[in-house]
């Protein structure tokens, strides 16, 4: 049931379109990506030229599918589509192709990361508009070129009730939806559009709505909406319903028009499409290909891997993460895979921006590491040193300790050794240790690491240390 929105401070929809992964576009047999010289991947269909019959691409159908099972929409028993009429350069037929009166899918949700599930109004397919060029931005160009390359391309609109209250949320949300596309293999990362276009009110305007168009990327919504939220506070008598833009490099929304109603577009159906059943063959092929999801990821790890919820989450967000987990925990104990993967690696990625498709190692390499680990051959230290030098090149982290002589020193008498010459060599630590600071201890521990190069373990020195300063 969708929340009530006037018992919100800030009430905030989204209409997320997302570009599906097809070779071809929505329509007819021009391919989706490849020449980015203008208006080249166009034709009669994508054009909308008189006497062109467009034809459905069930590649389109099939992925629309899938996103509404994991989504767990009601899905319609046939597929109609509409024309949306409306006069504007980025649709030379004067009409874009969607669904109306019956979307593909109904309701549905998707879980936020603090447990809240945002409802789905629906999930619809339709065609992308022409790319609109603004040579000196949106709001300082006295001319605007248009590009057909993109009109038709295939995409599915993801239309949530208005239960997100703050521009965190809209932001996790499009990080969910962003993940659940990506296990389901139908939106490319890299190429793929994916923009969303969010309806907020707040409470002292008396909740009217201003709609902000083609929002791109995750921080964008949050600042778009941040921004929109103040402006709004800021006066808020003055608020009026309309659509409004947001200008990332100018970091404000303004005015486009006064809001439409839907009515306003006057939705035919399009007589040159068929009306689609869709199948029990169409849903088994659609389940049969469906992938384990994220929050289905989760529940196992914790389940069978024992380890920690908030690791198996961050490790289930990135689907190659999760399947790195997963080889990795094939070979090693899981929980150590796991602290080492959602951590270690995550934060040496981050420290060289470097994402999984940049990696030049794999699991094996991970797992010839934390063998070392879990065998204790070598120190934590150490594995650390030797995944930040994995990032440069790959090598065998074996071979590379064998070389350098840096296995674990753990023989006690020769760990005695280096702690009386730290004790020796530290008198005033010693001392203070013994006055009750104990930060000293940390000091000595520290000494005899640099003695041996990392190689020794830190929880036998403190043992060894604290017998013989007694």
């Amino acid at each position: 049931m969708a929340q009530n929105k006037f018992t919100s401070e800030i009430v905030i929809g989204l209409e997320i379109h997302a570009e599906l992964n097809t070779a071809t576009k929505l329509f007819c047999s021009c391919p989706t990506h490849g020449s980015e010289e203008p208006n080249t991947r166009t034709c009669e269909v994508c054009l909308g030229m008189p006497g062109s019959k467009p034809v459905l691409n069930a590649k389109a159908l099939e992925f629309a599918l899938k996103l509404c099972m994991a989504a767990g929409c009601e899905i319609s028993p046939s597929l109609i589509f509409s024309r949306k009429s409306y006069f504007y350069p980025d649709m030379s037929k004067n009409y874009q192709i969607t669904q109306y009166e019956i979307p593909l899918g109904l309701k549905g949700s998707i879980e936020l990361d603090n447990g809240k599930k945002i409802s789905l109004k629906r999930i619809h397919m339709e065609e992308d508009p022409a790319a609109l060029v603004h040579p000196s931005g949106m709001s300082g160009s006295s001319y605007v070129l248009v590009d057909y390359n993109r009109s038709g391309n295939p995409l599915v609109e993801i239309v949530t009730e208005p239960e997100l209250n703050s521009p965190e949320e809209a932001r996790d949300f499009m990080k969910r939806l962003i993940t659940i596309l990506n296990y389901l293999g139908i939106f490319d990362v890299d190429k793929g559009v994916i923009k969303a276009d969010a309806n907020i009110s707040i409470k002292e305007s008396g909740y009217t709505r201003v709609e902000i168009k083609n929002i791109t990327g995750f921080k964008e919504i949050e600042r778009a909406l941040t921004y929109e939220i103040a402006r709004q506070k800021e006066d808020p008598k003055s608020i009026v319903q309309e659509t409004r833009a947001w200008d990332a490099e100018e970091a404000m929304t303004f005015t486009l028009r006064k809001k439409e109603a839907e009515e306003e577009y006057g939705y035919i159906i399009d007589p040159d499409l068929v009306e689609i059943d869709i199948t029990k063959n169409m849903l088994k092929i659609a389940k049969e290909s469906m992938p384990e999801l994220a929050h289905e990821k989760v529940k196992r790890y914790v389940t069978e891997h024992k380890i920690d919820e908030e690791d198996a989450k961050v490790i289930a967000a990135e689907k190659e993460l999760a399947y790195m987990f997963e080889k990795v925990a094939k070979e090693i104990d899981p929980v150590l895979a796991a602290r080492w993967i959602r951590r270690e690696l995550v934060r040496v990625m981050n420290y060289n921006e470097k994402e999984f498709k940049d990696l030049e190692i794999d699991e094996k390499h991970i797992i010839e590491l934390l063998s070392m680990v879990e065998k204790k051959e070598i120190t934590d230290a150490v594995a650390k040193k030797i995944l930040e030098e994995l990032m440069a090149k790959p090598f065998s982290p074996k071979e590379y300790v064998q070389k350098q002589g840096i296995k674990k020193i753990g023989g006690a008498e020769e760990l005695r050794k280096f702690c009386e010459e730290a004790i020796k060599e530290n008198p005033k630590a010693v001392e203070d240790y013994k006055k009750g600071e104990a930060k000293s201890l940390q000091f000595l521990i520290g000494q005899v690491m640099r003695k041996t190069k990392g190689q020794a373990d830190p929880k036998i020195l403190n043992e060894i240390i604290k017998e013989m300063l007694k």
